[in-house]
């Protein structure tokens, strides 16, 4: 009798143990169930020259025109974001693109305003043109709703983009020079069609695949992604493309150096009517090496060790 109570006694105490083990996991791990939250819209606002948006008024807007593809939620996570190639901007991070601020710095409104009405090239971000400019700033303003950084944080000081030079062969052949040693052609290729040694490796912030710009698959009216003039392709040496591995070279290159990589740069869209590839074609299509006319000065061999006399 004895050995048959204990063995009843253990069978309790198990199925107490196994119970309250079961209880314990459960109130740990058992995840928050039922339909997503409603989306909260801030009473956030953009401010572009004379226009205010506010983004309650963008609800609607959003709601059908940016969703499908960037999400109820901003993560990017809409309808149609499986299909997308790149994949959609994720509000929520607060990484763009596009913007005339240094790297990691927040865009300001109007880099945003100017980003819905330009779209974004080579990706299925088209040009927003449908929308009036009041409705944009909207948007700009609704698009703040999904991240705490706009709570916290303030729009970075757009660079100064010095006054363009004149584009001559000297300052393309220059550019071509700064093309390898900043060895651009890793990821862009040595003639720039985006198939660098690199170029197959390259992911996102979010570890999604992404493709370098190819300069000469482009035709007359090619564009770049953030824009199509000088100046534009001027800032993303600048500032960078935040959320992919393109880097701004702010601390690597003086602005006339910048200036040079643009215009050698154009010559890579050999089908674009462009100044710089009119001076290539007087040159006879042909980009003469480059040479230093300031090298460094060069080191004093009389001195003694040390820097002694």
């Amino acid at each position: 009798m004895r050995f048959i109570g204990a063995i009843l006694f253990t069978a309790i105490a198990g199925l107490i143990f196994v119970a309250s083990f079961t209880a314990t996991v459960s109130a740990q791990d058992e995840p928050l169930v039922g339909p997503k939250p409603p989306v909260v819209v801030k009473p956030m606002e953009s401010h572009i020259g004379n226009i205010t948006g506010h983004a309650a008024d963008a609800k609607s807007d959003y709601r059908r025109y940016c969703a499908g593809c960037h999400g109820d939620y901003g993560d990017a996570n809409g309808e149609n974001a499986v299909w997308l190639d790149p994949k959609p901007r994720d509000f929520t991070i607060a990484t763009f693109k596009c913007r005339s601020t240094l790297t990691g710095t927040l865009p300001t409104d109007e880099d945003l305003f100017n980003t819905i009405g330009r779209g974004i090239t080579n990706s299925n971000m088209p040009i927003w043109n449908v929308f009036t400019k009041q409705q944009r700033a909207n948007l700009v303003a609704y698009i703040k709703i999904f991240s705490p950084r706009w709570e916290h944080e303030k729009a970075g000081t757009p660079i100064t983009i010095p006054p363009e030079p004149p584009v001559t062969i000297e300052s393309i052949s220059h550019g071509q020079a700064l093309f390898a040693k900043l060895e651009c052609w890793k990821c862009h290729g040595t003639h720039g069609e985006g198939d660098g040694p690199s170029a197959s490796t390259l992911t996102d912030s979010k570890d999604n695949p992404i493709r370098p710009y190819n300069f000469a698959l482009g035709g007359k009216d090619s564009r770049f992604k953030c824009g199509s003039t000088n100046e534009d392709i001027y800032k993303i040496f600048m500032t960078g493309v935040d959320g992919t591995p393109m880097p701004s070279f702010a601390d690597v290159i003086q602005p006339n150096d910048a200036w040079d990589l643009v215009h050698f740069l154009r010559t890579l869209q050999v089908h674009r009517h462009s100044k710089e590839n009119e001076v290539l074609t007087a040159a006879h299509g042909v980009i003469p090496p480059y040479v230093n006319k300031n090298p460094p000065p060069a080191a004093d061999t009389n001195k003694a060790p040390g820097g002694g006399q």
